[in-house]
């Protein structure tokens, strides 16, 4: 597995990053020899110590972040997080998707906008390109939750490949947007 580190706002030693690469690293395990490590660590306002990891192997993206008063705590508990987010998903994986149902490359490069924006103008802070899969639909309510996010875009197989976007609702349900055509 490869690892990135990033300090944001925080002079942190070289122990620190071993250890977060000892502790990540017993999760080799779960992913192919492709996946990479992105390992954020930050100080909140409140002194909390924050870390947020990002695991990408073969198209598929598990992210954690913890924040607790100690940097090896929010360390130990970001890799137990992510471990049972791990074992918890992987059993759906095998039980009920096709094999390769995550094999997709994610193009995660982003643009800013350098111009200041004018008045009554709308302003685009940041900008993502990933091509969209065709998949089930149980398959993009997986992956929005691997991810952590309240929605996700893909095309509906059951729909013919139509664009749809799949969402968590405020009452723990999840919806559907349908293209009408």
């Amino acid at each position: 597995m490869k690892f990135v580190f990033t300090d944001k706002k925080v002079n942190l030693p070289d122990s620190v990053h071993q250890y977060a690469e000892k502790k990540v690293g017993k999760l080799d395990r779960f992913f192919r020899e492709d996946a990479t490590a992105a390992i954020t660590f930050s100080v909140e306002k409140d002194r909390n110590n924050k870390v947020e990891v990002t695991i990408r192997s073969s198209g598929t993206i598990f992210r954690v972040s913890e924040s607790t008063s100690d940097m090896y705590a929010s360390i130990d508990a970001a890799v137990t997080t992510l471990e049972r987010q791990i074992r918890k998903n992987k059993t759906r994986l095998e039980k009920r998707l096709r094999q390769g149902a995550f094999e997709r490359a994610v193009d995660t490069s982003t643009s800013f906008a350098p111009e200041e924006p004018e008045e009554n103008d709308f302003h685009i802070v940041r900008s993502k390109r990933f091509p969209i899969k065709p998949m089930s639909r149980d398959e993009a309510i997986l992956q929005m939750n691997l991810l952590e996010h309240s929605f996700f875009a893909f095309r509906d197989e059951e729909a013919d490949g139509a664009f749809a976007v799949v969402y968590r609702r405020h009452d723990g349900g999840y919806g559907l947007i349908e293209d009408e055509t």
